[in-house]
């Protein structure tokens, strides 16, 4: 339950230095949330890496543990941005882990625009609104259509002991990534999306271009006869 003061972790007893199997450990705090308490968990994978975020609530075990990689969206997530899910599938994924009792979120930074960055995402925005769709406008910009690494995710992960997940998503190459990784995949928990006029394109795109799944977007609306 959401508030319910889940056994705190102490992350630093988990690795015998700040550097181990990829990951420096940068920082560790208690971390209370509206959707409960969390060990909040700032780490890197390289020399002069960005800095991640791991949230991590109860004791989380080894095996079939409830994960959500998650992209960095600030206009999702800060602004209230309507073009996306970004910010209602974070908070879903907070509240799912909360309610499990225990879980990890990691919150991988450098992800705005699907890797591509913030300016090059508000570019994109403004070629959308002359009609293209998000997988469009990236290439017009000659940029990728995602530029997301999640190697980091796995290495956290893997540092943490984890060897198998239900992962909170709808993506593939999510669960792709981890296979990659010799993370196994137990279970994938679709993500729900309340679809809007204003991001109902967007989420189209996502499950019939770049293979999401678990959506269940309503049929679109007959036009005049």
């Amino acid at each position: 339950m959401a508030g319910s003061a889940a056994p705190e972790i102490a992350l630093t007893s988990l690795a015998p230095s700040p550097q181990h199997r990829g990951v420096r450990v940068l920082a560790e705090a208690a971390l209370p949330t509206s959707h409960g308490r969390f060990t909040a968990l700032a780490f890197t994978t390289g020399p002069g890496g960005t800095e991640h975020l791991a949230l991590l609530h109860g004791r989380t075990g080894t095996a079939q543990v409830l994960v959500r990689i998650h992209s960095e969206c600030l206009t999702g997530e800060v602004l209230g941005s309507l073009r996306c899910d970004c910010g209602e599938q974070l908070d879903h994924a907070l509240s799912a882990i909360s309610a499990e009792g225990a879980g990890v979120l990691i919150y991988l930074r450098g992800h705005e625009g699907r890797g591509i960055g913030l300016a090059q995402k508000l570019r994109a925005y403004a070629l959308q609104e002359q009609g293209l769709d998000t997988v469009q406008a990236n290439l017009a910009l000659g940029l990728p259509v995602d530029a997301r690494d999640y190697s980091p995710a796995v290495a956290a992960l893997r540092f943490l002991g984890i060897r198998s997940v239900r992962l909170l998503s709808n993506n593939p190459r999510k669960w792709a990534a981890l296979a990659a990784g010799g993370i196994g995949c137990s279970e994938v928990v679709a993500m729900p999306a309340t679809v809007t006029p204003h991001n109902r394109r967007y989420l189209d795109t996502k499950a019939h271009l770049l293979g999401h799944r678990g959506l269940r977007l309503p049929a679109p609306e007959a036009g005049p006869g």
